[in-house]
């Protein structure tokens, strides 16, 4: 029953999520009425995008796991050992592209003038090593967080979200800045373009091989420092 109430709740997340752009999107510039070239509009735009965060760690909490990231899933998955990657990358990673598919057809027809989802502006090659490195420091920092203020909801969501949104708006010009291949799936899916060499390699290439090294990089750097630093808590105690 736990796994399929987590399997559930990535489908639900990532179709919320891919909701939750769109809403802020009309919210900012249907609602409130800014130009997408004010920058007022950007701000108010980033405020709300971190709100959403905030709710979405709010959401991750309560379904105890649930995501709407593959790379974050992933991340999950390897660390958890073999049994959870291969239920990871069987069941969960397909449940979030399917929420995400789901919501942006919903998406197009109820608003079909609404987006069309990320555009590569770069060459591929460009785009893999930007999606890539972008992936590789939030899954650094998503695991610094859960190790260092595992306690902490407010801190960790708030370091967690202004992260995430700096670097969105660092590639947002380049791909996109997405971070989140079942979200782009959604979108590329709608037009057609899911299986096109540029969405494989920039969009999942990139940031699963990128989600790899940095669960690698964490484990291998900083295991043995927190090691170090439990010895004297047991000596302590």
């Amino acid at each position: 029953m736990g796994l399929i109430s987590i399997v559930v709740s990535d489908l639900a997340l990532s179709f919320m999520w891919i909701w939750s752009g769109v809403l802020v999107n009309i919210l900012v510039h249907g609602v409130l009425g800014f130009s997408r070239k004010d920058t007022t509009g950007e701000i108010v735009g980033y405020i709300f995008s971190v709100i959403s965060m905030f709710v979405f760690a709010f959401l991750q909490k309560l379904t105890k796991g649930g995501q709407y990231n593959p790379v974050a899933a992933l991340a999950s998955g390897v660390s958890g050992g073999f049994r959870s990657f291969i239920f990871t990358v069987v069941v969960r990673i397909p449940a979030e592209v399917i929420g995400s598919i789901l919501a942006v057809k919903h998406i197009i027809h109820i608003f079909p003038e609404i987006g069309k989802g990320p555009k590569l502006n770069v060459a591929i090659h460009h785009g893999v090593l930007t999606e890539g490195i972008l992936t590789f420091f939030v899954i650094l920092i998503s695991m610094g967080l859960a190790r260092k203020i595992p306690g902490s909801f407010f801190m960790k969501t708030w370091i967690s979200s202004i992260a995430k949104l700096t670097l969105h708006v660092l590639g947002a010009d380049l791909t996109g800045g997405y971070m989140n291949p079942a979200a782009v799936m959604g979108w590329a899916y709608a037009r057609g373009e899911h299986i096109t060499q540029e969405h494989l390699l920039v969009y999942w290439l990139g940031p699963v091989v990128a989600t790899l090294l940095a669960v690698w990089f964490f484990n291998v750097v900083f295991k043995p420092l927190t090691q170090e630093q439990e010895k004297p808590k047991a000596k302590s105690e």
